[in-house]
């Protein structure tokens, strides 16, 4: 089984927002408009990121089970833990005392973890495993490298 007990875990800092600029037109990621005015007002990455702060935590990925989900190692996974599972969610679930980041995939016979990743393959959950769906991924922060 490939799970990784290496991801850290951080609580969101809601008292002390960092506001940035924002521009709230859009940019163009073709040929960009001369005439474009830009319009800046302020944002708070927490307040966009978050819709249950009780419930939501940050995470740092390690690993690359997930890359082909967008997720590379040492991008902060943010988690939201009151949103239901559902199939096909990327999710963090604790498996036999170690947390790993993988897509739920739900069948008749069974339920897998499914990385996102040809070189992984997937983990069927056994009746004997120690198996929790902790939390849903709702954005990867990451750096352009």
């Amino acid at each position: 089984m490939q799970v990784n007990p290496k991801i850290t875990f951080f609580v969101p800092d809601f008292d002390n927002p960092m506001e940035t600029s924002f521009i709230s037109s859009e940019i163009k990621a073709g040929f960009p408009s001369p005439a474009a005015d830009f319009e800046e007002s302020k944002v708070s990455l927490d307040h966009l990121l978050i819709k249950n702060k009780e419930a939501t935590f940050y995470a740092k990925a390690s690993g690359n089970s997930m890359i082909g989900a967008g997720i590379d190692d040492g991008d902060i996974l943010v988690i939201d833990r009151s949103l239901e599972p559902r199939n096909n969610a990327v999710s963090v679930c604790f498996i036999d005392g170690e947390f790993t980041v993988k897509r739920i995939k739900k069948t008749e016979e069974a339920i897998f973890l499914i990385p996102e990743n040809p070189n992984y393959a997937p983990i069927q959950i056994e009746p004997h495993n120690e198996f929790i769906i902790w939390g849903i991924v709702t954005y990867v922060i990451k750096q352009i490298k």
